[in-house]
């Protein structure tokens, strides 16, 4: 079952039970699948790559949304934002721990073969086409450039 059919079918469930938050997430999520179904040059329908990345983008702009809020203290945006944030969460694969990352980046290394930080975008390329939606860019990015200096 493709992403969109799962969301049309919450969606459904959402509207029987009244859940508000969960609709308004869900809606979203399938928005941004229908806005990227009919971009100009878009395929019929969206590889399962294409869905991990348009979910981790719209989880990570909820993040970043949560956190703004949270500084001005906007307790009642920062608590939508955080259970959209936990129903995007739903569909995304599970993310990986510290220790699993630090593995795979090693793995990716010795792979590559790459020894200092001037390697950093070969190893980076892999990375995150690897760990795509299991891993924070970010965090990917710090555990490469201090495993290459070290």
């Amino acid at each position: 079952m493709s992403l969109k059919q799962k969301i049309e079918s919450e969606i459904k469930s959402a509207m029987i039970a009244k859940d508000k938050t969960r609709l308004g997430a869900l809606r979203s999520i399938k928005s941004l699948i229908l806005l990227e179904e009919t971009k100009s040059g878009a395929k019929a329908e969206l590889s399962e790559e294409d869905e991990l990345k348009l979910l981790t983008k719209a989880a990570k702009q909820r993040k970043d949304s949560a956190d703004i809020y949270e500084k001005q203290s906007r307790t009642d945006l920062y608590e939508v934002e955080m259970a959209e944030l936990k129903v995007l969460e739903e569909f995304l694969p599970e993310a990986m721990t510290d220790e699993e990352i630090t593995a795979v980046i090693r793995a990716i290394i010795a792979q590559t073969g790459a020894s200092s930080p001037k390697d950093m975008g070969k190893v980076m390329g892999v990375a995150s086409k690897e760990l795509a939606g299991r891993a924070d860019g970010k965090v990917i990015s710090e555990k490469v450039k201090a495993l290459l200096n070290s």
